[in-house]
């Protein structure tokens, strides 16, 4: 009978383990995946860069209209590390001063607007002329009221970087669900906690979502200042060194300066998810 039982069973384990065998490369397919989805961006970059460099030497392209990445290289190497601290050094400062001014002013503006139709409608059309005013245009006017020094670039970087700011943290705090705001002003909620408690949490992902743009929209803001009027700054450096048609250097103040902008918006998204991690979605917790 143990034989006969034994005899039974092992056609059983044997289609047990066959049908097991072919699950096996399915983790390491998912793990490959997983893989190449993160490796991705770098490898599009890297066929980017490849297609270009193969592109300028094929075509002979002068390097004062397109240099090849070797020669962005090369023309970055002649630069001292020190000359480059400075330089970017001066535009991270001037980008943070005047996207600190954007938050510290654009939120409670945001609060404000938020909790005042009449002021809504009053200086909401204000602030979209404000925007729409080519900064470009108006920034030789502000270095010449406010004179020399940072003062006109963070002025001009806050103008560029705030109106993001102001507009995404209104929406936040007017979609709150009008049940929530009913339910704390029937438990006796004043004003402040109100808007302290529920609205402005509930605003985060809005908050967060315009803090990303703006960021990117400081470091443009300060590129913009330094074109009109500064002494140092990877804007500066750009337009001298296309003044005396050095544009490998120009690219590579360039690079440098999306490097910038990409290492300023991870940083925003990694306090969002360290600070306030249930405003973002499951997938990106």
């Amino acid at each position: 009978p143990y034989r006969n039982h034994a005899s039974m069973s092992s056609p059983t384990i044997s289609a047990a383990k066959s049908s097991a065998a072919p699950s096996s490369p399915e983790p390491r397919r998912g793990a490959l995946l997983q893989l190449l989805d993160r490796a991705a961006p770098a490898l599009a970059a890297v066929l980017v860069l490849l297609v270009w460099e193969v592109a300028c030497r094929l075509f002979a392209i002068p390097s004062f209209l397109l240099p090849s990445p070797s020669a962005i290289v090369q023309g970055a190497m002649e630069v001292g590390p020190a000359q480059w601290l400075g330089h970017v050094w001066a535009t991270l400062r001037v980008s943070l001063q005047g996207y600190a001014l954007a938050i510290l002013i654009g939120i409670p503006l945001a609060v404000a607007l938020a909790s005042s139709r009449l002021l809504s409608r009053t200086l909401y059309p204000i602030l979209v002329v404000i925007q729409s005013t080519p900064i470009v245009a108006v920034a030789p006017i502000i270095v010449v009221v406010l004179g020399a020094g940072d003062a006109p670039r963070v002025v001009i970087t806050f103008l560029i970087a705030f109106f993001p700011i102001v507009v995404s943290t209104t929406t936040g705090l007017m979609s709150t669900p009008e049940e929530l705001l009913e339910l704390s002003r029937s438990l006796g909620a004043g004003r402040g906690r109100e808007i302290r408690n529920i609205q402005l949490p509930y605003a985060v992902p809005y908050i967060f979502s315009a803090l990303r743009i703006s960021v990117t929209l400081a470091v443009i803001g300060a590129v913009v200042a330094e074109f009109v009027a500064a002494e140092s700054g990877l804007g500066f450096f750009i337009a001298f060194s296309t003044s005396f048609f050095k544009v490998p250097q120009a690219f590579a103040a360039l690079a440098l300066l999306v490097t910038l902008s990409l290492v300023l918006f991870r940083l925003v998204a990694l306090l969002q998810r360290w600070l306030f991690p249930w405003s973002l979605p499951k997938a990106e917790r």
